[in-house]
C-alpha cells in the first residue's frame, strides 16, 4: 500500500459527520458537526464539504470518505442513503475531487471499519479478515487475500439481510434485538446486567446465541482467520463472549472453529481511520 503523509477520514452518517487529519497513523485533527438529514440533496453535500474544509490544508494528499450505503467504487457515485432522503444519486467523488483538487475515495462504513482494523489496528497479520459492526444494524466488510472485497455493487458480506427465524439475522444480532425482546435500548440492558439483574443477563446471553449463529454463516461463506467486532455492542462482549462461543462450536468444521479468533476492535477513531486507510489501499 502506498504511504501517504497526510490523508484525511471523513465518517459520515445520517445525523452527524465526523473529519480527521490522519498523519503517520494517529489523528492530528478532528473535527465533528451535526447535519440535518431531511435536508436537500445539494445543501447536505455543503455540510460535508464544509466538514472536510475544516480540516483540509494543501499538504493533504487524499480524502477517503465512508457512508452507510452501496457505493459504486469506481466513479464514487452514492446510491439511496437511508438515513439521508435526499440522496438518491449523487456523483459525490467528482463534486469533492474538483473543490479540493485531491484524490477522493469512497466506500460504505462497514467496508471501511474492516480496512482501519486491517491498516492501522489488530487486523494486519491477517490475510482474510471479516469486521463485524454490531450497533443499530448488523453490517460486515471482508478482507479477502489481503484485499478489499466489495463485490460489483459494494454489497459483499450483507450477512444481515439472511433469512433468520421469523425475520433476518440484524433483527436478532445487533440492537434491534434488545429493542424487539425488552422495549429498551442496549445501554439500558447493559447497565442493568451490569448490576446483576438477571433478566438482563439473560437477555445478553440469548443475544450472544443470535450472534453466533451470524457468524457461523460468515464462516460458511468466507472462511475468515479471524472476526473483528466494532460497533456500540462489540463494547459488552464479555456479556456475550460465552454464549457466542458456545454457538460457534457447532459449526460443522472443527478445524475451522479451532484456528478463528473473534474479539472486540481495541482502535481508537475506527471510523475515521478506516475512511482514511480507503487512500492507502488504492
Amino acid at each position: 500500500m502506498k504511504v501517504m503523509k497526510k490523508i484525511i477520514g471523513v465518517d459520515m452518517g445520517g445525523t452527524k459527520i465526523n473529519s480527521a487529519v490522519i498523519v503517520d497513523d494517529k489523528v492530528e485533527k478532528f473535527h465533528h458537526c451535526k447535519i440535518d438529514r431531511n435536508a436537500p440533496e445539494e445543501a447536505v453535500v455543503k455540510m460535508l464539504s464544509d466538514a472536510i474544509a475544516e480540516v483540509f490544508d494543501p499538504s493533504v494528499e487524499g480524502i477517503g470518505i465512508g457512508v452507510p450505503t452501496l457505493v459504486d467504487i469506481e466513479k464514487g457515485i452514492v446510491y439511496d442513503v437511508q438515513n439521508i432522503p435526499a440522496w438518491r444519486k449523487v456523483y459525490l467523488k467528482d463534486i469533492l475531487e474538483t473543490e479540493f483538487d485531491v484524490p477522493v475515495y469512497i466506500n460504505n462504513d462497514a467496508n471501511c471499519f474492516v480496512m482501519g482494523e486491517k491498516v492501522f489496528g489488530a487486523g494486519k497479520g491477517f490475510k482474510n479478515l471479516v469486521g463485524l459492526t454490531i450497533g443499530t444494524g448488523l453490517g460486515a466488510g471482508l478482507i479477502l487475500n489481503d484485499r478489499l472485497a466489495a463485490g460489483a455493487n459494494c454489497g459483499a458480506g450483507e450477512f444481515s439481510s439472511i433469512p433468520y427465524r421469523d425475520d433476518i439475522l440484524e433483527t436478532y444480532a445487533s440492537g434491534k434485538f434488545f429493542k424487539m425482546r425488552s422495549g429498551e435500548e442496549g445501554f439500558v440492558i447493559k447497565r442493568a446486567a451490569i448490576e446483576g439483574d438477571e433478566r438482563a443477563k439473560s437477555l445478553f446471553r440469548e443475544f450472544g446465541d443470535h450472534l453466533g449463529h451470524a457468524i457461523i454463516s460468515i464462516l460458511f461463506s468466507v472462511d475468515p482467520e479471524a472476526i473483528i467486532l466494532g460497533g456500540s455492542i462489540s463494547k459488552d462482549y464479555e456479556l456475550f463472549e460465552e454464549s457466542m462461543w458456545k454457538r460457534i462450536h457447532t459449526f460443522t468444521y472443527r478445524r475451522s472453529v479451532d484456528r478463528l479468533k473473534v474479539f472486540p476492535s481495541k482502535l481508537d477513531d475506527s471510523p475515521v481511520l478506516g475512511a482514511a486507510a480507503l487512500c492507502l489501499h488504492q
